[in-house]
């Protein structure tokens, strides 16, 4: 039933695999019985295996359990989920937060709560899929403009906001491409044409700005929009995400968000190891110091090796390659160097934009980043790319 397309995803390229990493995240991981130099991590400051998180994790299960055994709106809202909710708002700057699941079922729920039929979304067209998929279930009038393109957003608005209601979403970073938004600008054209703004900081909560903070601290943004997302699992180490704004948003989705609504709470363990990391982030502040060196030693390299990159500010540094099948066998020929780094393809990316997405994080050491830099200088020789 399924042989045809799983065929026709070989042929072109585009099958997907399962590939075993066999050790706990980290800077070096087991594949294959070996270790390899893990460069596609999105645990950003080394959070998922820090002795304080699992602790905090285990003694929340001792205490509560695996599982918390129905929906929050039943029976499911437990004393970790309630103090990670309080400390996001606190971390935050706003009046409160809500937890979900995951980031997908997070944007999936909030945006149809805030917006549907008769309204207009206008989304980047990098965004994340969640995002995408999110403003397709509202109902709302849906248009894509182009990456960070403001010129054409403001086309998209005059020509479609005018005395509707409006939604424009954007990442904060890019998953993909690792570049920002261009927040300050787009929230002038959301002030002049009345429209809400939602940002996705999943890849900026922990990394971005002086105090780790996110995006919109990034660019002194946090006293303009009133409420935004982002996840516990790339630089907070665990799973889940949330959104935090005012308490009266928050109460409204506890009663409008069906992905809310209608879910298991999260694990007790996760929110108690969630709100952990929120503490270490503020008392161990040289990781994100050592996160942005090992950034810069990183991209630095990569550009004088000669490979081309994207605009990326952000410890997401893609090495773009173009054609599937060519990297495919780049990411085939790191491992084999000792270097995991998976390619990406459409429709992940854009056709034609296939790359190795490589991060880096403050785990890595720089005798770590040299070795991969010399992998990556091999490969790319032998495949003609540099």
């Amino acid at each position: 039933m399924f042989d045809d397309d799983l065929q026709q995803l070989e042929e072109r390229h585009l099958l997907r695999q399962l590939r075993l990493i066999e050790s706990p995240t980290a800077a070096a991981v087991m594949i294959d019985g070996r270790s390899v130099i893990l460069m596609a991590s999105n645990d950003y400051l080394g959070l998922a295996t820090h002795p304080r998180l699992k602790q905090a994790a285990i003694a929340a299960t001792e205490r509560f359990g695996v599982g918390a055994g129905a929906s929050r709106l039943v029976s499911g809202t437990l004393p970790p989920h309630r103090a990670l909710e309080q400390a996001l708002a606190a971390f935050k700057g706003t009046e409160a937060a809500l937890l979900f699941g995951s980031g997908y079922l997070a944007n999936i729920g909030l945006i149809p709560s805030l917006i549907g039929s008769g309204g207009t979304i206008l989304a980047d067209r990098l965004c994340h899929a969640s995002l995408i998929d999110g403003g397709r279930l509202s109902g709302a009038d849906f248009h894509r403009y182009r990456h960070r393109d403001l010129d054409h957003l403001a086309a998209l608005l005059s020509k479609h906001a005018t005395g509707r209601k409006t939604l424009i979403v954007t990442d904060g970073v890019f998953s993909m491409d690792g570049d920002l938004a261009p927040l300050p600008a787009l929230l002038g054209l959301a002030d002049r044409y009345d429209a809400m703004v939602l940002v996705d900081d999943a890849h900026g909560t922990g990394v971005m700005g002086a105090e780790g903070r996110g995006t919109l601290e990034h660019f002194g943004l946090e006293s303009r929009l009133p409420f935004h997302m982002g996840t516990l699992s790339k630089a907070l180490g665990g799973s889940g995400a949330y959104v935090a704004g005012p308490d009266t948003l928050i109460r409204y989705l506890v009663n409008r968000a069906r992905s809310f609504i209608y879910t298991t709470a999260p694990p007790p363990a996760t929110a108690a190891a969630a709100q952990e990391a929120l503490a270490v982030l503020r008392a161990e502040p040289e990781r994100r110091a050592r996160l942005w060196r090992n950034r810069a030693q990183w991209h630095a390299g990569l550009r004088a090796l000669g490979f081309r990159t994207t605009d990326t500010q952000s410890p997401i540094i893609p090495v773009l390659i173009g054609d599937p099948q060519q990297a495919l066998t780049m990411a085939e020929r790191l491992l084999q160097q000792g270097v995991y780094a998976p390619a990406i393809r459409p429709p992940t990316v854009p056709p034609e934009t296939s790359r190795i997405r490589t991060t880096v994080t403050a785990e890595h050491t720089v005798e770590q980043l040299d070795h991969a830099l010399a992998a990556f200088k091999t490969v790319g020789a032998e495949l003609g790319l540099l």
